[in-house]
């Protein structure tokens, strides 16, 4: 069985030294690059927008995950393409037209991903979970980094699996907010194939090191 995957959350980098911790994601053992792009509107917090995504692309060695908390994301799908993101990921709360967004992420050769809110239950994708590449549970409230972990997760993680499974889809179940060394295993054994984990890597000591403990205990 194949590990789960490790995507550092580049929110919770130092942005003063960008470059320094895109190359010890590159160098780590960390699987791919998670990149929040938050517009202010749909979340109450504004990260960072199209040039930074691309000075981030030129350094960057493996997948680039993207993860847009704004609304009316069906406006840059082509721009977040060609900027080399290769997971597009759109909230199910910010698309009225959530299958057409989808096709449209599709179209540009990226891999189509949802992301649920805290509140939001997960039997709203039964009807289109095989066009679903991935599903991003958030496990905390989006917009800011350092949020504890809302321990709901599992149940939702659980429930996520079920679907997938009744409907033979390929679906990937990744994790975000508050991921740590204390609950990495547990979100593994309940069916999660990515974890998304910033404060808890870049606020470490040694953060290659930190990466490889994640990457250990969800083996």
């Amino acid at each position: 069985m194949s590990t789960t995957l490790i995507a550092p959350s580049i929110l919770a980098a130092d942005f003063a030294n960008l470059q320094r911790d895109i190359e010890m994601v590159n160098q780590s053992q960390a699987d791919w690059f998670h990149i929040d792009i938050m517009d202010g509107v749909f979340v109450p917090n504004i990260s960072f927008g199209m040039p930074v995504l691309k000075a981030i692309s030129k350094h960057a060695k493996k997948t680039i995950d993207v993860h847009l908390m704004i609304v009316d994301p069906d406006r840059y799908i082509a721009t977040f393409a060609s900027l080399g993101a290769n997971v597009l990921t759109v909230h199910y709360e910010a698309c009225t037209h959530l299958h057409r967004t989808l096709q449209a992420i599709k179209a540009e050769g990226m891999k189509a991903g949802v992301a649920l809110n805290p509140h939001t239950p997960i039997h709203l994708l039964e009807d289109i979970i095989q066009d679903v590449d991935l599903v991003c549970l958030m496990s905390v409230n989006p917009g800011f980094g350092g949020q504890s972990f809302i321990e709901n997760t599992y149940h939702k993680v659980v429930a996520l699996k079920k679907l997938i499974s009744e409907k033979g889809a390929a679906t990937q179940i990744e994790i975000d907010g508050g991921v740590t060394n204390k609950n990495a295993k547990q979100l593994k054994d309940a069916g999660a194939d990515v974890l998304v984990a910033g404060s808890y890597v870049f606020g470490a000591q040694n953060p290659t090191e930190t990466i490889a403990g994640l990457k250990e205990l969800t083996r």
